[in-house]
């Protein structure tokens, strides 16, 4: 494999993955009821199942039973919202209220989520890629994130000019010859 085709190849790959990130930032800013949310995970309280620094896709469901992830608790830029597993459910006044427990930790979470407090359900999680979302949401990686494609795009046209200003040079000095 040539090394052109290994550049294009990893060219294609990094647009994608941009166009991916940028998607989860605009999905989940978007204020529409019962929304998908992206997430990132910042501890390892979830651990195995859901890594440290892994990106968590969060929907709001009508039902939560024991055994769902949900993510619950203020979201701000001082406090981060919670995802641990529902451990048991009672019912207060004709309300469910769950009883959670990260599945790293040794015991159940002593604070009780009630359904108001619910963002919503894990759907799933894609490892490390919260990493990259944190990075892209500050001011440098949201530069690098417009920057570095549009200036591939930008070098790729100018080699796409570059070479038919040759291709024209090259047609206009056979048509001078054919004309001697």
């Amino acid at each position: 494999m040539s090394i052109l085709k290994i550049f294009k190849i990893v060219y294609y790959a990094l647009i994608g993955f941009i166009i991916l990130v940028a998607l989860l930032l605009i999905i989940s800013v978007l204020p529409i009821t019962g929304n998908y949310k992206v997430m990132t995970v910042i501890s390892g309280s979830m651990e195995p199942d859901i890594k440290m620094g892994s990106v968590a896709v969060v929907k709001p469901v009508a039902d939560y039973k024991i055994g769902d992830v949900i993510t619950f608790g203020p979201v701000s830029k001082t406090k981060a919202p919670t995802s641990h597993r529902i451990y048991d459910i009672k019912v207060v006044d004709g309300k469910p209220v769950y009883i959670t427990k990260g599945d790293a930790n040794n015991a159940p979470d002593a604070r009780e989520v009630f359904q108001k407090d619910i963002i919503g359900k894990v759907l799933f999680s894609v490892p490390y890629l919260g990493y990259v979302v944190n990075f892209a949401q500050k001011p440098i990686g949201f530069s690098l994130i417009i920057i570095v494609p549009a200036a591939i795009i930008i070098i790729d046209e100018i080699k796409k000019i570059i070479k038919e200003i040759i291709k024209k040079k090259k047609e206009n000095e056979e048509n001078g010859k054919n004309k001697l």
